[in-house]
């Protein structure tokens, strides 16, 4: 039986929902895809239904091809697992928490890494059982502060997370290989296009970690890649140090009066004008160490002032930082910070402390001091003398000042250097669409995850985890595939076949309309049949274009002299055919 308009749960908007920030968000709703119910949280309508049924069942048949089979967990869990593992604390206020009438504490699971081990772990006691690879489709929660985009980063989202389960590091190498490649046919078969770069494992644990990305405009996440063939997300870039040199013929510091310098760009044009460099050479940031102070929230609720300093024609981005403190919360330094330590002058700290102590080992303040990994022994900066005014020329790494350690937080910038030295990179914006991760024994060691291998030994099983955003790749596919007259789905996803439109005012069009699609459908080909009989031909050709089935066949005035016309959506072409070439030419 064809899906009828007459009867088919879809009403089209013609105007654009006032929340929509992004075109796959404006498109979706417009065309009767989704319709959202909370920030961040969207119901499903049949077509939307349809072409997530299609994107699932491509992952569904990579997945059985890699030899995953797949279970189902729910999404209502309780706390105690997560506590063996920390991350009912590490996920902070971004985890949903729930209690029922008892008092016990749940939660809306973001991820299962806790509940497929423990399923393993009561079933599976042998090496002759691995290597193992389980899946699951399943709705995801996490508590987002600022859902945005649509589908692209909501509250709720459906998500396929795959794990094996090896005894031997070999074994995992495999077993995350297989499923890296299942990913490239995946994402192939959607019509996606993806880089691969490293990436930080973050709550998730674990040692390898690769995230694959669509380089999209609308992306909230910053990449880099060389034309050597680098690639990692910001978070992950390592930054190429210098290397040291020798100081034991540098001039010493000296402290000079820079009034007004509270910024690095006044600092330089002061250093310039009344501190010229001996060797006739322009100051520039980069000549600068700045010193800020980050503010750093520990799981156990504790506060912790650390102060980085980096080049001064860096800034430090926040996303770095989140990873490099993590599992704390990391902010700017506020103004209750600063009054609680009268030894940081704002605007002129430096690496000394109030009594010419060095921060990090004897300093008044007791803050740690970490700094760039640009800052070597032997590299001479101009920085703050913790002094209102004055700032210290010519103050040396490891001569005049020492640290506690280095950290990465810095923001990167085109040019800089790959850290496999395959060249310069360059910044672009991506979605993640997938992640897949070399856990190790983390969660197997937490519940104690144990086979017995070929000698009789028991030794910690190993485990992989991977991750496809389903959701956001039905949302990143509508942003990539559309006109301005509404979506163009790919064949692959579409949620039918043939859109037939009967657009002619007699019985005739209608019945020809009926006829072909009978025709179609005996071809194996899903039809949507507009078949309202009172809707003009205009509103039926602008909801064709908008739901955005690939192909449309029109039935209209052409009906009585044997011809229909054939729309291809996905190349704007038009063509008037006679009846048996235009389903010919679809497949019929």
């Amino acid at each position: 039986m064809p899906t009828r308009l007459t009867n088919y749960f879809l009403r089209t908007l013609r105007e654009d929902p006032s929340d929509a920030e992004v075109t796959s968000h404006r498109l979706l709703v417009r065309a009767g895809y989704i319709r959202r119910q909370a920030p961040g949280i969207f119901a499903w309508l049949p077509l939307g239904l349809r072409v997530k049924a299609k994107i699932e069942a491509i992952i569904r048949e990579e997945m059985s091809a890699a030899g995953a089979h797949e279970v189902h967990f729910p999404a209502l869990l309780p706390r105690e697992p997560y506590e063996v593992t920390g991350r009912w604390e590490e996920y902070g206020d971004g985890l949903f928490r729930l209690q029922d009438r008892k008092g016990a504490d749940y939660l809306l699971a973001p991820t299962h890494e806790e509940a497929f081990t423990l399923l393993v772990k009561d079933l599976y006691s042998s090496y002759k059982d691995l290597p193992l690879a389980i899946y699951q489709i399943q709705d995801k929660y996490r508590d987002e502060a600022r859902p945005r985009a649509g589908l692209l980063r909501g509250r709720e989202f459906t998500m396929k997370d795959a794990y094996t389960f090896d005894y031997t590091d070999a074994g995992l190498d495999a077993s995350y290989q297989s499923q890296r490649d299942a990913y490239e046919r995946i994402f192939t078969r959607l019509g996606l296009s993806y880089v691969i770069v490293q990436a930080d494992a973050g709550a998730m644990g674990g040692s390898r970690s690769e995230e694959f990305l669509h380089p999209t405009a609308v992306g909230e996440d910053t990449f880099v890649r060389s034309e050597g063939g680098y690639a990692a997300n910001v978070e992950a870039f390592t930054t190429l140090a210098p290397p040291a040199r020798s100081y034991e013929k540098l001039t010493p510091q000296e402290v000079l009066d820079t009034p007004n310098t509270p910024t690095i760009q006044t600092l330089v044009d002061v250093a310039n004008e009344k501190h010229p460099r001996p060797d006739g050479r322009a100051w520039t940031a980069a000549d600068t160490l700045k010193n800020v102070v980050l503010a750093v929230t520990h799981l156990d609720g504790t506060r912790e002032l650390v102060v980085v300093g980096l080049p001064g024609d860096r800034e430090v981005e926040l996303k770095r930082a989140e990873v490099a403190f993590a599992p704390g919360e990391v902010e700017p330094a506020t103004e209750a910070d600063f009054q609680k330590h009268p030894g940081l002058v704002k605007g002129y700290i430096g690496p000394w402390g109030v009594d010419g102590a060095v921060l990090g080992e004897e300093s008044a303040t007791g803050i740690r001091y970490l700094v760039d990994p640009r800052v070597v022994d032997g590299s001479g900066w101009i920085t703050g003398a913790n002094i209102d005014g004055k700032h210290v020329f010519g103050l040396v790494a490891g001569r005049d000042f020492a640290w506690d350690g280095t950290v990465e937080v810095a923001e990167v910038k085109e040019g800089d250097p790959a850290p496999d030295g395959s060249g310069p990179v360059e910044l672009a914006r991506g979605m993640e669409i997938g992640h897949v991760f070399q856990l190790g024994r983390k969660y197997a060691d937490a519940f104690g995850l144990k086979v017995l291998d070929e000698n009789g030994k028991l030794v910690t099983v190993t485990m992989g985890s991977y991750g496809i955003g389903v959701t956001r790749i039905l949302a990143i596919i509508a942003e990539e595939n559309n006109d301005d007259k509404g979506l163009i789905w790919p064949e692959s996803v579409a949620p039918f076949d043939v859109h037939v439109v009967a657009a002619g005012r007699d019985q005739l069009a209608f019945d020809v309309a009926e006829q072909v699609t009978a025709s179609l459908e005996a071809a194996g080909r899903e039809v949507l049949l507009d078949d309202r009989p009172k809707v003009s031909p205009g509103v039926k050709f602008g909801d064709a274009e908008l739901i955005g089935v690939p192909h449309v066949l029109v039935v209209g005035r052409g009906a009585a002299d044997g011809e229909v016309e054939l729309w291809d959506r996905r190349t704007g072409s038009r063509e008037t055919l006679p009846i048996a070439d235009a389903l010919a030419a679809l497949g019929a």
